[in-house]
C-alpha cells in the first residue's frame, strides 16, 4: 500500500511525540554513585594451533561518552595446560579499552593443551558525564564502576593447525575489475600509480610484463609519418618535447589510467582536459574537462566507518581540489596550503613537511587533521569522512583552527644547512626522520632529525678529495632510497661521472662508483639522467646508454648492460640515450629518449626489460615504444605498463593478453584403425585486436605468438612493419588431451602453431573404438594467459570379416575323386540310415 508524503510525515512526528512523552518520566531519572559492571572475554579461533595466532576479546558492557576515552587497566589470567600462570596485562600497564568498552590483544599458545582463561576489569571511575540515550538517563560523571571478572572459559590447543578461511590463488587468466574484496592477496596485482615515485618503484604490481605484447593503443593526437609534400624529408607529426608533453602526469586508480591528451602546455588552457581509460577493456570511462597533478587513496578507519576513498587531486596557487575518479565531481579543497615537502602518510593522507630555518621551527601540514580537526575538538565529525569533508573547502590559514591541522609542530636548531636541488629545496622524509644533504666543492654535510620531536638524529660533515675545487666540480643531488635502513643519500659528480654516496642511519660517507661513460658528462644531472634504488641496488644511466647496477652496499658495480645500436640511428652513436622509465616486479624498464630530436627520428628506439638482480635481457623491442622525457613517462597499475610512444602519438597498453583456443574433428564416424585429423587455432584476443584497422588487415584475427616472436610480431601487427619469422611453424604450443570410450584421460601429444595464421593441426590413430571427448589446450606464456577448448568424435566398431569361400589347390588324383567319393559315400549311408530310424519310429 503506497503511503503518501503527509501521511508519512505525520505518522513520524505522532511517533517521535510518543517517544517523548515515554522518554520524559526516565529523563528525570539518574545512574547511581556505582553501577554493577558486566564483564566478558572470548579467545578465538578455538580450538586453535599450537604456535598461531589467538584474538582474546576482553571488556564490559558500558560504553563510554566520548570516543576518545576508554576503560583503563584490563587484564586477563591465563593457566597453561601444565598449571602455569600467565598475565596478559600489556607489559603491567593493563589494557585500554576503546569508547565501546571493549578491546582486544593478540596471543600465541606454545603447548598443546586446554588452556584457561579469564578477565578482570578493576574498579575505576566514569571520566566523562553524558545522557545515555539507551537507558534515557544521565551517566553522570564520577560514577564508580565497580569491579568485575568473568568465569574461567577453555582455549583447546591443538596440534594440528587451525583451518583458516581458504584463499583464492592469484589470477592464471586474463582478469578484470571490479576486484572482489574477499580475493585478499589479490592485492599484490592490482597496484595504483598516484603519481611517480622517488624510485620509480611501481609497487604491488607482480606479473609486471616480460614481452613487448600489446593490449590496446589509443591515439592521443595526429601523429606518425606525415609524407605528402615532405616527401623529401621524412618528418613525423611533432611529439610534444621538449617542454609541450602529451602525457604528462598520468594517475592509474583502481584499474583506470587517466591522462590529458594535448597535455597542459601543448594547447591553451580552455582545451585541457583529461581522458581515463580502462587499463584491461582499453574502453574510455571517463572524461573531464579538469586536469589533474595526482592520486589519492585514502583509507579511513573510524568507529563509524572504515573503507577506502579515491580521488584525483588538482594541486597549485597554494591550493589543493579533491575530484571524484569515477563520477568527476568536485569532492572537497583546501586554500593556502602551506608548502614543503609532500609525502604520503601511513593511511594514504598528505602530509607537507617544512623546516623554518630561521626561526628554527618544523611543521608537518596533515590533509585528514586539516580536513576534522576543527569539526568538534579532538573528534572527526561522528566517525564518517565523506559526511563531513565533502562539499566544503578550507582556509589553512584561517586563524581559528590554523594549529590543529599540524601532528608535528617542534623546534629544531636553528644551524642546518638547506640543499638545494634543480627543482626544489632537499628535505628527504621518512616516517621517522627528517634528513637533508648540503654539498660544494669543499664541504658535504648531512644531517637528520626525529619527524616527530624535532631532536638530533645526527650531524656529520665530510671533505671531498681536492680535485672536486681544482675542477670547480658541477654537483648535482641525485636522490636518496626509499628505506632509511641500510640507505643512502647521493650526489653526482658530472666531471669525474661519479656517485657519491652517504649513509641515512648515521651520515658517514659510504663510497664512490667507478666513473661511467664519458658521455654521461651531457645533461643537466638527473634532469637528463635517471638514478634509482631498489632492493640493495642503485641503477643509472645517461647520455652514454649503458645502465650500471651499483650494490648500495660498497658501490661495486654488480653488473651493466649496452643498449648497443647494429646501425648507427642514435645521435649520442653506438648506444641509444639510457633512460629508466621504470621499476617494477624485479624488473628495470630501459628506454630512450632525447630532449629534442632532428626529423627524420632516429630509428629502432628500444624498449629493454632488464632482470634487475642479474641484468639478463627479459626482452627488448626496438622501434616499437620511444619514450619522451617531457611529454610524460610511463606508468604501472595492474601489471600493465601504459606509455606514450613518441613516433605515433598513440598510447600503448603493455601486458599480458587473452587468447581464444579453438579446436575441430570429424563430425562423420572414423573407421577403426584409421588417423584423425585434429586442427584449431589459438588467437591473441587482446582488446587492441578488435580495433577496425586491425579487424581490416587481420580479418581471421591476431594468431598467439610465442615470447620469443614477440616483440618482432608487435611491431607487425601495430606498426606495420613486414614480419619475416625466424621460424614458421613457432607459434604457441598446444597440449591434447582425449577422455576415451573407457572414461580415460590421456594426453595424446602437442602441436605448435603458425606464427601467421595461429593454425594447428595433428594427426592421431585412435587405438580402441567409441565416443572420443577432445580437449585442447595453450597452458599460457609469458606474454598470453591461456586458454583451451573442446570437441568429440567417435571410432566406429571394427567390421566383422566375412567366410571367406573354398579355394581349389593342387593334390593328387586320389585328393581330387577318391578321396570325395568315399565321404559321398559315406554322407548317402548316413542320411539313409537315419531316413530308416524314423520310419521305423513312425510305426
Amino acid at each position: 500500500m503506497a503511503i503518501s508524503k503527509t501521511k508519512t510525515a505525520t505518522l513520524i512526528l505522532m511517533l517521535a511525540m510518543t517517544i517523548s512523552i515515554i522518554a520524559l518520566p526516565l529523563a528525570n531519572a539518574q545512574i547511581g554513585e556505582t553501577l554493577k559492571t558486566y564483564p566478558f572475554i572470548d579467545a578465538t579461533p578455538n580450538p586453535v594451533g599450537v604456535g598461531e595466532e589467538v584474538l582474546v576479546r576482553m571488556g564490559i558492557s558500558q560504553q563510554l561518552g566520548r570516543v576518545d576515552q576508554g576503560w583503563e587497566g584490563y587484564e586477563v589470567t591465563i593457566i597453561d595446560p601444565d598449571d602455569i600462570t600467565i598475565m596478559l596485562d600489556n607489559n603491567g600497564a593493563g589494557y585500554r579499552s576503546d569508547s565501546t568498552g571493549g578491546t582486544a590483544t593478540v596471543w600465541v599458545p606454545t603447548k598443546v593443551g586446554t588452556y584457561q582463561l579469564k578477565f578482570n576489569f578493576p574498579e575505576q571511575e566514569n571520566p566523562y558525564g553524558y545522557f545515555d540515550y539507551e537507558r534515557g538517563t544521565m551517566f553522570p560523571e564520577g560514577t564508580l564502576m565497580l569491579a568485575s571478572e568473568t568465569d574461567w572459559i577453555d582455549l583447546v590447543v591443538t596440534e594440528e593447525p587451525h583451518e583458516a578461511y581458504p584463499d583464492q590463488p592469484l589470477p592464471t587468466e586474463y582478469w578484470t575489475r571490479p576486484i572482489d574484496p574477499q580475493l585478499r592477496i589479490w592485492s599484490i596485482v592490482s597496484g595504483n600509480w598516484r603519481e611517480r615515485p622517488k624510485n620509480n618503484v611501481a609497487e604491488y604490481n607482480m606479473d609486471a610484463p616480460e614481452t613487448a605484447h600489446v593490449l590496446w593503443t589509443e591515439e592521443i593526437t595526429t601523429g606518425g609519418l606525415i609524407g605528402g609534400v615532405w616527401t623529401d624529408i621524412p618528418a613525423a607529426a611533432e611529439t610534444g618535447d621538449a617542454y609541450e608533453g602529451k602525457f604528462p602526469g598520468a594517475i592509474v586508480l583502481n584499474g583506470i589510467l587517466y591522462y590529458q591528451p594535448g597535455g597542459t602546455r601543448a594547447r591553451p588552457s580552455t582545451q585541457d582536459y583529461t581522458v581515463g581509460i580502462n587499463l584491461k577493456t582499453g574502453e574510455e570511462v571517463f572524461r573531464s574537462s579538469e586536469t589533474f597533478s595526482f592520486g589519492m587513496v585514502l583509507y579511513f578507519n573510524s568507529y563509524n566507518y572504515d573503507g577506502t576513498y579515491t580521488y584525483l587531486v588538482q594541486s597549485g596557487g597554494g591550493a589543493l581540489n579533491f575530484w571524484d575518479p569515477f563520477t568527476g565531481n568536485w569532492q572537497f579543497g583546501f586554500i593556502n596550503v602551506p608548502g614543503g615537502t609532500r609525502t604520503w602518510g601511513p593511511s594514504g593522507e598528505i602530509l607537507i613537511t617544512s623546516i623554518d630555518y630561521t626561526n628554527g621551527r618544523m611543521l608537518r601540514w596533515n590533509s585528514t587533521k586539516a580536513g576534522h580537526a576543527h569539526l568538534g575538538g579532538p573528534n572527526p565529525d561522528f566517525g564518517s569522512w565523506a559526511n563531513s569533508v565533502h562539499g566544503q573547502t578550507w582556509n589553512c590559514s584561517d586563524e581559528t583552527w590554523a594549529h590543529t591541522q599540524y601532528d608535528v609542530n617542534v623546534s629544531i636548531a636553528t644551524d642546518y644547512a638547506a640543499g638545494t636541488s634543480f627543482f626544489a629545496p632537499i628535505l628527504v622524509v621518512y616516517p621517522d626522520r627528517v634528513m637533508s644533504i648540503f654539498f660544494n666543492t669543499t664541504y658535504v654535510r648531512v644531517w637528520a632529525v626525529d619527524a616527530t620531536t624535532g631532536s638530533e638524529i645526527f650531524d656529520r660533515t665530510w671533505t671531498p678529495p681536492s680535485d672536486w675545487l681544482a675542477g670547480s666540480n658541477t654537483l648535482h643531488y641525485g636522490g636518496s632510497s626509499d628505506e632509511w635502513e641500510d640507505g643512502i643519500i647521493w650526489i653526482w659528480n658530472k666531471e669525474n661521472r661519479q656517485h657519491v654516496a652517504f649513509s641515512t642511519e648515521d651520515g658517514t660517507y659510504l663510497w664512490t662508483t667507478e666513473s661511467e661513460h664519458y658521455l654521461d658528462w651531457y645533461g643537466w644531472g638527473n634532469v637528463e639522467h635517471t638514478w634509482y634504488c631498489y632492493e640493495g641496488m642503485m641503477y643509472s644511466t645517461g647520455v652514454g646508454g649503458i645502465v650500471y647496477a651499483y650494490n648500495m652496499e660498497n658501490g661495486n658495480t654488480e653488473w651493466t648492460y649496452d643498449m648497443d645500436d647494429l646501425y648507427g640511428e642514435p645521435v649520442t652513436g653506438l648506444r641509444w640515450w639510457g633512460w629508466i622509465t621504470m621499476i617494477a616486479d624485479g624488473k628495470v624498464y630501459v628506454g630512450t629518449l632525447e630532449h629534442s630530436a632532428e626529423n627524420p627520428l632516429p630509428r629502432g628506439a628500444p624498449l629493454i626489460c632488464l632482470n634487475a638482480t642479474t641484468g639478463e635481457e627479459i626482452f627488448r623491442v626496438n622501434g616499437m615504444y620511444r619514450a619522451t622525457r617531457w611529454g610524460g613517462n610511463a606508468v604501472m597499475g595492474d601489471g600493465i605498463y601504459a606509455t606514450m610512444d613518441t613516433y605515433d602519438q598513440r598510447v600503448y597498453a603493455v601486458g599480458k593478453g587473452p587468447t581464444m583456443t579453438t579446436v575441430t574433428a570429424p563430425d562423420n564416424g572414423v573407421p577403426f584403425g584409421q588417423s584423425v585429423m585434429i586442427r584449431g587455432t589459438v588467437m591473441d584476443v587482446s582488446p587492441g585486436t578488435k580495433s577496425p584497422e586491425l579487424a581490416l588487415r587481420f580479418p581471421s584475427g591476431v594468431s598467439a605468438v610465442s615470447d620469443g616472436n614477440m616483440s618482432e610480431w608487435m611491431l607487425h601487427v601495430y606498426k606495420q612493419f613486414s614480419y619475416a619469422p625466424h621460424d614458421l611453424w613457432n607459434g604457441v604450443e598446444v597440449t591434447l588431451y582425449v577422455v576415451d570410450a573407457n572414461m580415460n584421460a590421456r594426453e595424446i601429444g602437442t602441436a605448435t602453431t603458425s606464427v601467421e595464421n595461429g593454425a594447428f593441426a595433428y594427426a592421431w590413430t585412435p587405438d580402441i573404438p567409441g565416443t572420443y571427448y577432445l580437449y585442447a589446450e595453450f597452458k599460457g606464456s609469458n606474454g598470453l594467459y591461456g586458454s583451451h577448448a573442446e570437441t568429440a568424435f567417435v571410432v566406429d566398431e571394427p567390421i566383422e570379416a566375412a567366410t571367406p569361400p573354398p579355394t581349389s589347390t593342387t593334390g593328387s588324383l586320389a585328393d581330387a575323386y577318391i578321396l570325395p567319393g568315399i565321404i559321398g559315400i559315406i554322407v548317402a549311408v548316413v542320411v539313409i540310415g537315419l531316413v530308416i530310424i524314423l520310419m521305423l519310429r513312425k510305426r
